[in-house]
């Protein structure tokens, strides 16, 4: 794999729970499979990058209703 395609930019796609108003996109890169979240609206913002296994435990416990409102 070249260089400029493991630096590609991820083919972000907004979050279905962003209430139609967007916020937060999530894109996988190419290479080493890393997720990564960044604000719709800000996109010259740095993303937020996280292994695939972070990610995963993240939606188990987002399924899980762990972080359902107080």
């Amino acid at each position: 794999m070249s260089q400029a395609e493991d630096q590609s930019e991820p083919d972000y796609k907004t979050s279905s729970f962003s209430g139609g108003d967007g916020c937060v996109e999530v894109g996988q890169t190419t290479h080493g499979g890393r997720v990564m979240v960044r604000h719709s609206r800000r996109p010259d913002l740095d993303p937020l990058p996280f292994s695939a296994h972070e990610w995963a435990t993240f939606v188990a416990g987002v399924k899980a209703g762990e972080f359902d409102p107080i």
